[in-house]
């Protein structure tokens, strides 16, 4: 799996495959197009509850890791659709998250890459 993570906020390029989005919310004055998202798959993204909990203490990442990590393995269809796009070659995740390292779309990068120890983690 080659997965890559990007803002919504940069310009796509021909390098990106098949772009993702991941975030539950359109992002604000991003249109359609400019997005370019070949995919908006909310079901992966954590729930309304956790999202609003973490958004209130950043430092509680480790915590919404886990948490997130378990709401990941009830994911149903939409992780299918996800697994089955990278496993077709390079995706791009999306996000609108201002944290690049501190973010869900970094722990459901992760989470792809766990169950395929040998695939690129670039």
């Amino acid at each position: 799996m080659d997965i890559r993570i990007k803002r919504v906020y940069d310009a796509p390029s021909p390098d990106d495959g098949t772009r993702i989005f991941v975030d539950r919310l359109w992002p604000r004055g991003i249109s359609k197009e400019r997005l370019a998202a070949d995919l908006w798959l909310k079901g992966v993204t954590p729930s309304t509850e956790l999202r609003t909990w973490f958004h209130k203490d950043k430092e509680r990442f480790d915590e919404f890791r886990k948490h997130y990590l378990a709401e990941l393995a009830m994911a149903g269809s939409d992780m299918e659709t996800l697994r089955s796009e990278a496993e077709k070659g390079r995706i791009t995740l999306l996000t609108a998250a201002k944290d690049e390292e501190r973010n869900h779309v970094v722990v459901l990068k992760d989470y792809l890459l766990a169950a395929h120890p040998k695939t690129k983690r670039s």
